[in-house]
């Protein structure tokens, strides 16, 4: 899995021999343990981290697969993102990865990947992250829609988005040491930035563009972030976002995910403005005729153009899915979701990281 932008935690995939690596002077798939090259040398002895070898590069920065040192043998699995250095000389990106980490740093939840260090060594910014043996929700959808030919079963789609629900209720919710409220919006809730662990643990990710009354992001009603498709309609029209957009995002990620269809497809966003003001989203029911009524009825609620009509917290969200599956018994659980993931991944062992 390459999984591009902050928040990379996955199996690391083989990555092409003979690329030069900036940070050891040795290829890339090669363990780095051992490494001469000075800028190595240097970084290893400043932050106690060890790198193996490369997952990603993305835009900002790239990823690998690492280790956090200690005493007496003492090494943690990470995930390490440094940041390139063509993107040094950018102060806005650069401002906006460490606030991502900073942010990140306190938000300490079981359903939103960790942060564990921010640093700066060997002339490069770097975040030392949650290690995730796991795949995005892009890749568990793809592996049922192009290989397995149907969809996910709903009672596991609910429950997926049920938990990043909980994720995002804690983010929206949190407040700074003074008990104050930081406003966080995340802005990029997207299949790609929700991870599905191999012990069945669900993790958001990817707060690079999440706005907080800490951070010092680009005004969003002149500049537009975020990913075309799962924007909320205030998001495309350059207007000011709080935390029911996220829930509009959400709830287009969960039906794509109950109807094997995306809701938008725009090129631009002149396109999906357009979309968003000419047509009405389909009843799922119309796509998949077997879908339970209760949950198309929350999926729909959750896509209300008027932020008003909405779904108006992720804890609401969260709470109507988890009764939708619950109240007629026994419903998904973390070892279910674990089980699922082995049964349509079973050439993956889940205890190795290679």
């Amino acid at each position: 899995m390459q999984k591009q932008g902050p928040g990379v935690h996955s199996v690391p995939q083989p990555n092409p021999q003979g690329a030069p690596d900036f940070l050891s002077g040795t290829m890339l798939g090669r363990p780095l343990v051992g490494a001469t090259s000075p800028e190595q040398q240097e970084f290893e002895y400043l932050t106690r981290c060890r790198f193996l070898r490369k997952i990603a590069d993305g835009g900002m920065g790239s990823v690998y697969l690492g280790e956090q040192l200690g005493e007496a043998g003492f090494a943690k699995t990470v995930v390490i993102k440094v940041v390139k250095a063509d993107r040094l000389e950018n102060p806005t990106a650069l401002s906006m990865f460490i606030d991502e980490a900073k942010l990140v740093a306190d938000l300490v939840h079981t359903n939103i990947c960790q942060v564990y260090n921010l640093g700066h060594a060997a002339g490069r910014y770097f975040i030392v992250m949650e290690h995730m043996h796991a795949k995005t929700l892009t890749e568990y959808f793809k592996r049922f829609v192009q290989q397995l030919k149907q969809l996910p079963p709903p009672d596991m789609s609910a429950f997926i988005i049920s938990r990043v629900c909980r994720g995002l209720e804690y983010a929206h919710s949190k407040k700074d040491r003074a008990g104050r409220p930081l406003g966080i919006v995340h802005r990029d809730v997207t299949p790609s930035n929700v991870m599905i662990d191999f012990r069945g643990a669900v993790k958001l990710t990817d707060f690079g563009i999440a706005k907080a009354l800490t951070m010092n992001m680009p005004d969003e009603t002149k500049v537009i972030m975020g990913k075309l498709p799962y924007m909320s309609p205030e998001q495309a029209a350059a207007q000011s976002t709080d935390p029911r957009s996220d829930i509009f995002a959400l709830g287009l990620v969960l039906y794509e995910l109950l109807t094997g269809t995306r809701v938008y497809t725009p090129k631009t966003r002149a396109e999906l403005l357009e979309m968003m003001n000419k047509y009405r989203i389909k009843d799922p029911r119309k796509i998949v005729a077997t879908l339970p009524d209760d949950l198309v009825e929350i999926t729909m609620k959750a896509l209300k153009k008027k932020p008003e009509e909405r779904i108006q917290t992720a804890a609401d969200f969260g709470t109507a899915l988890e009764h939708q599956m619950y109240s007629k018994g026994y419903g998904p659980t973390n070892e279910k979701l674990a089980a699922h993931i082995k049964e349509i991944w079973p050439e993956v062992d889940m205890d190795k990281i290679e």
